[in-house]
């Protein structure tokens, strides 16, 4: 059983930390390396196992030693691997990171093994998962895949969430199974051409998105906040401000985040405002599966923040 199914992409991570990038053939000596588990499907769902919840990865990755190592990660994490599928012919997926002092971050991904994965295997997959309530599906595994998990999530009354990234492999039927949509500042100009500077922008976004038939989005600005769009209703997202670390995996905790809240039954204003609180703390932990937060530590942070709390299953404030 699972309250959450992920349905996604798994990496292994090559972290440099840097104090500037690299130009156009010039070398430079970095601070440090890390190798850290990845993905945007394996983040989110060792997201939303750390928050407590039960959850499903639902993937592929090589028969190799990055293979083993992101294994032996979801295992320490409680992410169910019954559907994760690994193959001969694929070297497990990459992504070469560097990050500079400002917590900004270049990416490289290979995706390797996350294209192996079928509609045969979501089919599989799907026949034999009848418990979760939410589908968290993001675009670095092969199209037919991710319509596929969205076809069958719907057939079983999931609420499906779509996180457009990248969104250059979004297409509006992708779109079009989407119960919700979050997309950041940067995948919102790329799928409406509008750049969020401002609330009304985000409001302008999310009515692009309900003319294409997504009724529900939350737009989000990064240090400006979110808004949150449901069926012409909205509703402004207070942003968390703090001292960012790394922000590799911030939208992949917030995902995931966001998924367990609506598991629970939580509305989309309080589970955004819970996903806010949990993405400001990651991104103040190296790593994108690293540094995501268990709800135990979710609630130590609320404490020290005096912010509001809305806790997975049932609201509460700190000190508010």
């Amino acid at each position: 059983m699972a309250d959450v199914t992920v349905v996604g992409s798994i990496n292994m991570d090559i972290v440099a930390l840097t104090n500037h990038y690299p130009q156009h053939g010039e070398t430079i000596f970095g601070e440090r390396m890390e190798l850290l588990a990845g993905g945007k499907g394996a983040n989110q769902a060792t997201a939303c196992a750390r928050l407590g919840k039960s959850v499903y990865m639902v993937g592929s990755i090589g028969q190799d030693s990055h293979g083993d190592i992101l294994y032996d990660s979801f295992q320490t994490n409680g992410v169910n691997t019954a559907f994760v599928k690994r193959v001969k012919d694929y070297s497990t997926g990459c992504a070469i990171i560097t990050i500079d002092p400002t917590a900004e971050n270049t990416m490289l991904v290979l995706r390797g093994a996350n294209d192996a994965l079928t509609k045969e295997d979501i089919r599989h997959a799907f026949s034999q998962i009848s418990d979760s309530k939410v589908l968290l599906v993001q675009m670095e595994i092969p199209e037919e895949a991710v319509i596929e998990a969205m076809i069958e999530a719907k057939k079983k009354g999931m609420y499906v969430i779509l996180d457009p990234a990248p969104a250059e492999g979004v297409t509006e039927r992708a779109l079009g199974y989407a119960d919700l949509i979050v997309p950041n500042r940067q995948e919102t100009k790329q799928l409406t051409g509008i750049d969020v500077v401002s609330v009304d922008d985000a409001f302008k976004a999310a009515k692009y998105f309900e003319l294409i038939g997504v009724k529900n989005s939350i737009i989000k600005m990064a240090e400006k906040g979110s808004l949150v769009y449901q069926e012409g209703k909205i509703e402004f997202i207070e942003p968390i401000t703090v001292k960012a670390l790394d922000t590799v995996g911030a939208g992949d905790s917030y995902a995931g985040a966001l998924a367990c809240a609506i598991a629970d039954g939580e509305n989309l204003v309080s589970a955004a405002r819970f996903a806010s609180i949990v993405g400001a703390l990651k991104v103040t932990r190296l790593g994108a599966q690293a540094g995501l937060p268990t709800i135990e530590e979710v609630d130590k942070f609320c404490e020290e923040w005096d912010v509001i709390y809305y806790q997975i299953g049932e609201r509460k404030s700190s000190h508010a």
